[in-house]
């Protein structure tokens, strides 16, 4: 390295580079989480101004609303449905592409694209197809006389519940599956090939060999499920805003809510700062779990 002056040495450039950096993640990352926890213990007014300290106030305000348990529990059910949805088709779809067929690469092209169409659009399209007078699903159920009266998707809460759930999974799918894709092709295959000399059966080597040496790719891809998920704003906005009512809502869109909508900014930051915790706690076991295991990458 070279002496003089910190400036000139070749560590305190690298440092001068990075500075840009370093503020931008200040200013547009850590100030936002650093304000939104304090607003969480304070009155806030609709300017988004710390007015005075209110300590678990607004934590007591949200335990004490009934249907913010519900929003809990319904964003931890749609967490773990979609999820392990994604996890098991896109694991399928894996498998079928990782065999050596005529139009393997066009096959990988197509299920890339829900995947890299962007999410909004995906959304409004099912929009549209859900809708109960011209869409493509109602009018296909009533041509196949599967249902007189279709539901209509979007405007009851069980129906628009699981549409929401559906369109959040079809985005998903591709990305799980390409990443298992990648963990799939990384498998040496001399261990299927000394499988099959021991007689072993498809299953078998799908149970013996093809997990063991994909349950780090598993532990890594269902957790970013996971956290994408819990957070999966744009589906369900897009396509209900919450409700009817907030049959729909979950955590990140109720403090979309509470924050913009009714300019609640003191409770919409305690359901930032749970939700924070609840994310934070899960990939801290995740993370536990990974390295217990000996996943190294």
């Amino acid at each position: 390295m070279q002496k003089g002056k910190f400036w000139r040495t070749e560590s305190g450039l690298a440092f001068f580079f990075l500075l840009p950096a370093c503020v931008f993640l200040f200013l547009f990352m850590f100030y936002p989480i650093v304000y939104v926890i304090l607003m969480s213990f304070f009155k806030v007014n609709k300017l988004g101004d710390l007015v005075s300290f209110f300590g678990l106030g607004n934590f007591r305000f949200m335990f004490d609303r009934p249907e913010f348990w519900q929003i809990i529990v319904r964003s931890c059910v749609w967490t773990a449905s979609a999820v392990a949805v994604k996890t098991g088709i896109g694991l399928v779809i894996a498998l079928l592409l990782n065999v050596d067929f005529r139009g393997r690469k066009v096959a990988r092209g197509l299920v890339i694209i829900p995947w890299a169409s962007s999410v909004p659009i995906s959304a409004m399209i099912w929009q549209w197809t859900y809708n109960n007078d011209f869409g493509l699903l109602n009018h296909t159920l009533r041509t196949l006389r599967i249902f007189d009266e279709p539901p209509i998707w979007l405007a009851e809460p069980r129906p628009a519940f699981f549409a929401n759930l559906w369109v959040d999974i079809w985005c998903g799918i591709p990305f799980m599956a390409l990443v298992f894709l990648a963990g799939l092709q990384a498998i040496p295959q001399e261990l299927y090939e000394a499988a099959e000399v021991d007689g072993a059966t498809p299953f078998a080597k799908f149970r013996f060999v093809t997990l063991p040496l994909l349950s780090n790719v598993l532990t890594v891809a269902t957790l970013l499920s996971i956290l994408w998920t819990f957070n999966d704003f744009n589906v369900i906005y897009v396509l209900t805003g919450g409700g009817p009512g907030t049959s729909t809502d979950i955590l990140i869109t109720y403090i979309y809510k509470y924050a913009f909508q009714y300019l609640r900014f003191g409770p919409a930051a305690a359901m930032a700062v749970i939700t924070f915790v609840i994310l934070l706690t899960v990939s801290i076991l995740y993370a536990r779990s990974y390295f217990k295991g000996g996943g190294v990458y």
